[in-house]
């Protein structure tokens, strides 16, 4: 958890479990949106593959520097909207479709990035793990280990891990992912 203090050096930080993004000098406190807000929990709690993509395709959004707002109205607009709700799914659309859909959520600055990222994404889980996320879990030795391996994924920094696997671990371990500190 970042310090209040930090928030100044960072353009999103997490204070007391909320998300903080900052303005030209302003600060505006925003709730982090949970699985369960996106209908995900049992499904997550289960490690059911459908679940556990839509997961990943939300931490990705929500772990870009970017209203959270707008990122999960990037996810619904992808996931609900144009029911592109796994890897396949995603590759046949294509990177014009997918930043056409970014642009419809307002998901404006990252866009053209975000929708290649999000397609190799598709392209790496297909290719390295049959396009599961049960497969890459089976093929990981520990937690850490699938941690270490889903931020090999282009576009996977630390903070998607974390997102990921704050809801994701229960489900896929049996225990609730430690959050670094």
């Amino acid at each position: 958890m970042q310090e209040p203090w930090a928030c100044r050096l960072l353009s999103t930080c997490l204070v007391d479990n909320n998300i903080h993004t900052h303005r030209k000098g302003g600060h505006v406190t925003e709730k982090r949106i949970t699985a369960q807000q996106l209908g995900l929990k049992a499904g997550l709690d289960e490690a059911d593959e459908a679940a556990l993509f839509k997961w990943l395709l939300a931490s990705f959004l929500f772990g870009k520097p970017i209203q959270q707002s707008v990122a999960e109205r990037a996810y619904r607009v992808i996931v609900e909207q144009y029911r592109q709700d796994n890897p396949a799914k995603l590759l046949r659309c294509g990177k014009r479709e997918l930043v056409h859909m970014l642009g419809q959520a307002r998901y404006v600055r990252y866009d053209l990035s975000t929708a290649e990222r999000l397609l190799k994404l598709s392209r790496k889980l297909i290719d390295d793990y049959d396009g599961a996320l049960t497969t890459l879990r089976q093929r990981s030795s520990s937690q850490e280990d699938f941690a270490r391996r889903l931020a090999e994924f282009e576009g996977i920094g630390p903070k998607t891990v974390e997102i990921f696997m704050r809801e994701a671990a229960l489900g896929l371990y049996g225990s609730v992912s430690s959050e670094p500190g």
